[in-house]
């Protein structure tokens, strides 16, 4: 089981359980890396400004360059002869120097800092309290967000208020609604009940969810005939069957799966370093191996001199 990613209550009337919150789902895509194929080394991001980028804000005065590292001279190959460093494509940013902004319609920027973004945040939950219930077959499946396993926390006595709302929702067909802080984010959630356990929803929150009228606008005036109906629903009932998750496989990750698998994996570093020392290799282990060879080979040596 994985680890819980939320401990508290869920809370309905005067009824109070001590839940624990376990992800639903478990992604398994094949994720690459990149690597430099003349190094062999993995290829890293960092943060960086491009000289050719205009400003978006005046930085404060504070906080500009002193020298403009493109201006600084070098010395060149003559000696006495001053040359400039080309410009360079961009500069690192260290992190204090990092601030969040939000870009306006009108193309103005809003920044704010990290203290008032903590004034604001809401603080972390502790219960989730249920709402109202509503009809599960009135939340369309678009509001989904991601699946959550609810289950009872043990040894706190929270087993049988957990068994009688997960069936009596099952009974009514309901699901409850109500809103919870995971970790730094407010969410809106439905739990529902599964055969026998309970499950957590998280919504996407009502203007989130874009309006697909003006993508069919001008369907509802097409004329479709009563044959042609029928006969669709004749196709739908013949290729009726039950939900079967199971069938339903990722072809593409087997087959990816596969194809690395009958690739030879590239040999790690260890096993194709010599004795001899460089820049990324163990230069302690490479001067023993030095040291171990040369005294087998004065062995040998004086070993030749002595049969001679």
């Amino acid at each position: 089981m994985s680890q819980a990613v939320w401990t508290g209550s869920i809370s309905f009337g005067l009824v109070n359980i001590p839940v624990k919150l376990y992800p639903a789902t478990e992604p398994k895509d094949v994720r690459f890396h990149l690597y430099d194929r003349r190094t062999g080394k993995r290829v890293r991001y960092e943060r960086v400004t491009k000289y050719e980028e205009p400003p978006t804000f005046e930085p404060e005065p504070s906080t500009m360059p002193t020298v403009d590292d493109r201006d600084e001279p070098r010395i060149g190959v003559d000696a006495g002869r001053a040359e400039f460093e080309p410009a360079v494509a961009a500069e690192p940013v260290d992190r204090e120097d990092l601030v969040r902004g939000v870009e306006l319609p009108t193309g103005e920027l809003v920044t704010v800092t990290d203290d008032e973004l903590y004034s604001i945040a809401p603080e972390r939950s502790r219960t989730i309290d249920i709402e109202e219930f509503v009809d599960l077959a009135e939340i369309d499946p678009v509001f989904y967000e991601k699946s959550y396993h609810v289950a009872p926390a043990r040894g706190r006595g929270a087993e049988k208020p957990y068994a009688l709302l997960q069936r009596a929702m099952q009974g009514a067909g309901m699901v409850g609604i109500g809103r919870f802080v995971l970790r730094t984010k407010p969410h809106l959630v439905a739990i529902r009940p599964l055969k026998d356990a309970l499950a957590l929803e998280t919504l996407f929150f009502g203007d989130e969810v874009r309006s697909p009228a003006q993508l069919v606008s001008g369907l509802e005036a097409l004329a479709i005939s009563d044959r042609e109906l029928r006969t669709a629903k004749q196709l739908i009932a013949a290729l009726a069957t039950e939900w079967i998750p199971e069938k339903h496989a990722d072809v593409y990750r087997e087959e990816l799966l596969e194809l690395l698998r009958s690739k030879p994996a590239t040999a790690p570093v260890e096993a194709i370093e010599t004795t001899a020392a460089s820049e990324i290799g163990d230069l302690m282990s490479a001067l023993r191996a030095s040291v171990e060879a040369a005294k087998r080979k004065g062995a040998k040596r004086t070993g030749s001199k002595r049969a001679g």
